[in-house]
């Protein structure tokens, strides 16, 4: 059996958030770490994007699942919030898919300095139609990593992922 980190997570990239199926985990960057035993062991560490995210004891259930089926007769589960994650791990692929499932992707730091050094509203671009003229509609959206935004030009509505 092949025991390596990159088979591991050759592995871990089949799996998907069950709130956004077009991300990986990996996509997400709440993989921190793999170790792996002689005794065909493995640890993945993982930390939530949100403390209390109950898409992450799916998560861990179809992790341990992808793992059993690969032959791993031992796999365990670590969970760590410290460091805390941060939207800066999502992978760029990661923000494309979103944006192409129609969730606006978080924006970077720059943009979000300006609100809150400047007090200027942050216009997050539309997914579907790329226009910045937009509004917040609510802080929540499906998800509580999201807020719910509109476009004013084409008129929808789209969530958007928050940054943190």
């Amino acid at each position: 059996m092949n025991h390596t980190k990159e088979h591991i997570y050759s592995l871990l990239a089949q799996v998907t958030d069950p709130e956004i199926p077009v991300l990986t985990i990996l996509d997400l960057g709440i993989v921190r770490d793999v170790i792996c035993t002689q005794d065909n062991a493995v640890e993945i560490i993982i930390t939530p994007t949100y403390s209390g995210c109950p898409a992450m004891d799916a998560i861990a259930f179809d992790i341990k699942l992808k793992m059993i089926e690969a032959g791993f007769t031992q796999v365990k589960i670590t969970y760590t919030l410290s460091p805390a994650w941060t939207t800066d791990w999502m992978t760029e692929a990661g923000k494309q898919k979103l944006k192409q499932y129609g969730i606006a992707p978080p924006i970077e730091r720059s943009s979000r300095l300006n609100k809150l050094l400047f007090d200027q509203d942050e216009h997050i671009p539309c997914p579907q139609c790329g226009s910045t003229n937009t509004k917040l509609l609510s802080e929540f959206g499906s998800t509580a990593c999201k807020a719910l935004h509109q476009c004013m030009d084409c008129k929808e509505p789209f969530d958007y992922f928050k940054c943190h």
